[in-house]
């Protein structure tokens, strides 16, 4: 199975990032810009949190709280799971279906962000895999 740091090289992008003292409406417009549910919370290089979709409803909107007055920090995940390059697709995807998260952040041996997978990701290649993995049988058994 392949590794999360072979998905990150195939399929390039930098996470997209604010900052703990952005307000919560910027992080969302950015969020709506990349058509993206989630955004890594950085201090300088530093990561210290995530914010979603899920932390907008319950922190914010649910508690009618205002998203331009609304620090990040106010509303982020602290504790934020992540991953290793050298985890695999489907190790990936145990952690987020057992957490219920939907983004996993992958950090190298010096604590420092090198992508970001969604459930999303996981999923395409999974299904990827299969497909693969079908056809090699299909061709196995007519010969």
């Amino acid at each position: 199975m392949k590794t999360l740091k072979k998905l990150l090289e195939e399929h390039p992008r930098a996470p997209l990032s604010v900052s703990p003292d952005d307000i919560v409406f910027s992080a969302l417009e950015l969020m709506a810009k990349h058509d993206i549910g989630a955004v890594l919370v950085m201090s300088g290089s530093q990561l210290v949190g995530i914010f979603s979709e899920r932390d907008y409803a319950r922190k914010v909107f649910l508690l009618g709280k205002s998203s331009k007055e609304t620090l990040v920090r106010e509303v982020m995940t602290e504790k934020v799971l992540y991953a290793r390059p050298e985890q695999t697709i489907s190790e990936a995807m145990a952690v987020m279906t057992d957490k219920r998260i939907r983004h996993l952040p992958v950090l190298d041996s010096h604590q420092q962000v090198i992508g970001m997978i969604s459930i999303g990701d996981v999923v395409k290649e999974t299904i990827s895999e299969q497909a693969f993995l079908i056809m090699q049988l299909e061709q196995y058994i007519a010969s």
